[in-house]
């Protein structure tokens, strides 16, 4: 039993959000069939086995992890391993790390990054590490050192609007800039170009969006949860090894010996909610065509599944939540090319670097500084591995624009890092996907929630809407807990804790000082494009 003063971080501020009361386990036999082993999925169905529930987990890729897993690949001789993309464990990914604590109680397996530079072009850098964690002196202590801000630049910005990023009240923040993008509102704040893009744009295409088509209290709220609202500060952690071997496979041994039933390889085909019981079926390539019948389903999968899942027939009695489920959209389309490289980098180049001015390579990440198998591979043949990102790419990119994107991230990495002017490419691996979640700037309340007309379904995901300032995987770690706390409750079984950064500024002085200056005038409303 943990003590009443643990604490998921270091910030002594972090809020405790009791789960659901009621009986330590199930009393009578319940069944649940989890679609999609992804962070969601992962997250709702370890807590729905602690209790006692009979968990049926169904993942239709090979591996664990959604859309952070990673895959084998070989090349030759040589075996290696390739992901979606470079993610970084923020220490203030409280419920994540809750999951993962589960199979490495004192994880381990993450290791921190010292720093985590935005650099453009002309040669300017922002770094975090030297930042105090505590607002406001983190935000104090960025402007100061900061070269994107000038003192002259700084009576330009809008004082008033900018203290709407401290005096937050969350969920109501959510709702207050319904309509509102994230560009109407950079806009409005009249930031330096460099620190726009550097201190919040950064934010938005994290999320593989464009700022135009980006809600901003999704902005307000990542500012907030990462920067000037949390202690954690700005850094993160990554795993040691490839993500199946640090973390999913472990994970998925851990379910296994809470007695889940553990299905990769099997994409569900239908469910049937009809009847009194769900049935759910399946076909796997390796086993064939499957079927459970249980008493309730966690809808844990990408945007695109979710619509299919849930069709007409399943909740055609609710309208408004039909429309609901139509709105989730997707992200633009992202390119993730990793390099094998006959030549090492500086010793000096960080782990992670964002990138401005570089053309379409939005960071670079050195893959072998941390994982195992890359490291291996980058020893044995004296060279590198490398990652590069493009997000927020037009909606045309499709496998004909490949080849150009990738001349250009080449010729932006060459930039950034002149020591491999003269490298060659062993061999490589690219992915042009397009199934991230695209969090509009259209009304909060009417994004889907974890809770369905029907009681016996239940959504998780990072498109589901949570009251939390919470986004991405931690998004998806809150929401799958939320699931499996919404059925326990239903069943008077006692639920799981969450944890959140403070949901509200922590400070008074900004929403004071902002009342006092004149009132900004109304933002403006997304713009037609």
């Amino acid at each position: 039993m943990r003590p009443s003063t643990w604490l998921p971080g270091q910030d002594q501020r972090a809020e405790r959000l009791a789960g659901p009361t009621g009986e330590p386990w199930v009393k009578e036999r319940r069944s649940v069939a989890v679609i999609g082993g992804g962070i969601a999925g992962l997250a709702a169905a370890t807590a729905l086995a602690e209790r006692g529930v009979e968990v049926v987990l169904l993942e239709a890729e090979q591996q664990l992890g959604g859309r952070v897993r990673s895959w084998p690949v070989r090349h030759g001789a040589d075996q290696v391993t390739m992901s979606r993309g470079f993610h970084a464990f923020f220490r203030q990914y409280y419920n994540l790390r809750s999951l993962l604590r589960r199979a490495d109680p004192g994880l381990t397996r993450l290791r921190p990054v010292d720093d985590y530079p935005l650099q453009s072009a002309t040669g300017q850098t922002d770094r975090f590490a030297q930042i105090p964690r505590t607002p406001p002196w983190s935000l104090a202590a960025f402007v100061a050192t900061s070269p994107s801000f000038r003192l002259r630049d700084l009576g330009r910005v809008d004082i008033g609007h900018a203290l709407a990023l401290l005096d937050v009240d969350f969920p109501r923040t959510f709702g207050d800039y319904d309509g509102v993008s994230a560009a109407s509102f950079l806009d409005r704040l009249r930031f330096p170009r460099r620190a726009r893009h550097l201190a919040l744009e950064v934010f938005a295409r994290s999320f593989f969006a464009d700022p135009e088509d980006f809600a901003a209290a999704e902005l307000v709220a990542m500012f907030h949860s990462y920067f000037v609202g949390s202690a954690e500060g700005l850094l993160f952690d990554v795993p040691d090894d490839d993500y199946d071997t640090a973390l999913w496979k472990p994970l998925g041994d851990y379910l296994r010996r809470q007695q889940v039933v553990v299905q990769t390889g099997t994409p569900v085909s239908r469910v049937d909610l009809t009847a009194d019981k769900v049935r759910v079926e399946w076909e796997s390539a390796s086993a064939g065509a499957g079927m459970a019948t249980v008493d309730a389903i966690v809808i844990a999968t990408d945007p695109r599944t979710l619509p299919e899942l849930i069709g007409e027939r399943t909740l055609g009695a609710d309208p408004r939540w039909r429309d609901a489920v139509r709105r989730v959209v997707t992200a633009p389309p992202f390119l993730v090319w990793r390099v094998w490289l006959d030549q090492p980098i500086a010793a000096r180049r960080p782990v992670f670097l964002g990138t401005t001015g570089y053309g379409p390579l939005d960071n670079i990440s050195a893959i072998h500084r941390f994982e195992a198998g890359a490291a291996g591979w980058a020893e044995e043949h004296e060279g590198a591995v490398i990652e590069l990102h493009a997000y927020a790419l037009p909606d045309r990119t499709g496998p004909a624009e490949v080849a150009e994107l990738r001349s250009q991230l080449w010729t932006g990495l060459r930039r950034a890092y002149p020591e491999l002017s003269a490298a060659r490419i062993v061999f490589d691996e690219c992915r042009l996907e397009r199934d991230c979640v695209l969090v509009t700037p259209d009304h909060w309340a009417q994004r889907p929630t974890v809770a369905t007309p029907d009681p016996r379904v239940v959504l998780a995901g990072d498109a589901v809407r949570t009251d939390l300032p919470v986004a991405l995987m931690e998004r998806a770690a809150t929401t799958g807990f939320q699931a499996a706390n919404t059925l326990l409750a239903g069943w008077g079984v006692r639920g799981h804790d969450l944890w959140s950064v403070p949901r509200t500024a922590r400070q008074v002085w900004p929403g004071r000082l902002r009342r006092l200056l004149a009132q900004p005038g109304k933002l403006p409303r997304r713009r037609s494009r």
